[in-house]
């Protein structure tokens, strides 16, 4: 049970076909101890009745901007004072564009807009829809404004259609919210390193030899040990993504400032190396920009190897060290080989010759193979690499707890 005694949920439902599973995160959330007051947008209505809001919520369900009987509460400013946390779910395409655009024409947007409480979406919408270069940018502008999202998923729609636009798990929304209002306070104490992105072995000044690594999976796994409480560092490779303010950030280009970055940030509880670090570097580093010629013989020399660094350190080895197998082929002889030759505790295998997963995509599929071999490996089926994220921390959450 997910303990949520004394902790107010305010919950928005939209017009949309997943309004049905909006009942049963409303129940579980209920179940769990959770105060809860319900919005219902005029089309909501259409999909779920106000008497089943209510009956599930236990309390009033409020849906008019100007209720004479409500006048004097002000119900757009009273309702979002006395949440903890906002949810919208479903956040449809219609909802979500009119919150980028900052419009207050109903109760729902209004309280949105003069809430001073983290709001998480929950979207859910026809995978075209999603994909609309439209809807990018007003999820863009919204997390820009400090919203949160929470999926959505992956599978067969209503319309018909199969695809990324399907509202998340009621579940899954549970243990967001159960997260955000229970912070771990034991976690505080313990530090996690993890490493992300590619690394630059540069040829002149203008070259260099590195990946297809974007370092998405990575920036997942720190911003998810960091919304668990862990004091978490980042040391990244090139990239352009953006990092939660909670977490320390440190960017470096070669295989060899991340290797001196990596020192420097020991002792630490838990590492987790994902970052894909070049095997080998120039070395001779032309000073100039070396001219186009018939053939260019590049002499190479290999690169520290910062996992198994890490994992043979005798004084300061963390108590958890994570290591990543991004393979084309065997994945799994291959994977375990790594972890054995590296002396590292787990290694997540994934396969990076499927053009729908691993670099350069928002999802993965992984095998976490442990060198415990009384646990059985445990295969995490295709998602976003976000919900990738979330499984891999909850073991490490369980391990270290």
């Amino acid at each position: 049970m997910k303990d949520l005694t004394d902790k107010k949920v305010l919950f928005i439902i939209c017009g949309g076909i997943s309004a049905y599973k909006s009942l049963e995160t409303i129940r579980l959330l209920k179940k769990n101890n959770a105060q809860i007051k319900t919005i219902l947008t005029k089309s909501a209505k259409e999909f779920v009745t106000p008497l089943s809001v209510a009956s599930l919520s236990q309390n009033k369900v409020y849906d008019d901007l100007f209720n004479v009987e409500n006048e004097s509460e002000m119900d757009h400013i009273a309702l979002s004072r006395w949440a903890d946390v906002i949810i919208v779910a479903p956040a449809t395409a219609n909802t979500i564009a009119k919150l980028s655009q900052g419009l207050a024409e109903d109760l729902a947007s209004t309280v949105l807009l003069a809430s001073n409480k983290q709001i998480f979406l929950a979207p859910a919408m026809n995978v075209r829809m999603w994909q609309h270069e439209s809807t990018k940018e007003n999820l863009k502008k919204l997390e820009s404004y400090g919203y949160k999202f929470i999926g959505p998923d992956i599978g067969d729609m209503a319309c018909g259609e199969y695809g990324e636009g399907k509202m998340s798990e009621p579940n899954e929304i549970l243990n967001k919210i159960y997260i955000y209002l229970n912070p771990n306070n034991k976690n505080k104490k313990i530090k996690a390193l993890v490493t992300a992105g590619p690394t630059k072995e540069f040829i002149d000044p203008v070259r260099y030899l590195s990946n297809e690594s974007s370092g998405k999976q990575g920036y997942e796994i720190a911003r998810s040990l960091s919304e668990r409480g862990f004091e978490t560092t980042l040391i990244s490779g090139p990239t352009n993504l953006k990092v939660e303010k909670n977490i320390k950030l440190i960017r470096v280009e070669t295989a060899e400032e991340m290797f001196r970055a990596t020192q420097k940030s020991l002792p630490t509880d838990i590492a987790i190396f994902s970052a894909a670090v070049s095997d080998f570097r120039v070395k001779d580093i032309s000073d100039t920009k070396i001219k186009k010629k018939d053939n260019l013989v590049i002499n190479l020399e290999k690169n520290a190897d910062i996992l198994s660094y890490v994992s043979n350190h005798n004084s300061m080895r963390p108590k958890l060290v994570i290591g990543f197998a991004a393979e084309t082929n065997n994945l799994d002889e291959n994977a375990i080989n790594k972890m054995m030759s590296k002396n590292c505790d787990w290694i997540i295998a994934n396969d990076i010759s499927k053009n729908n997963s691993g670099f350069n995509s928002d999802y993965n599929e992984v095998t976490i193979h442990y060198k415990d071999f009384k646990k059985k490996q445990e295969k995490l089926a295709y998602k976003k690499k976000s919900l990738i994220s979330d499984e891999i921390v909850n073991r490490i959450v369980n391990q270290m707890n």
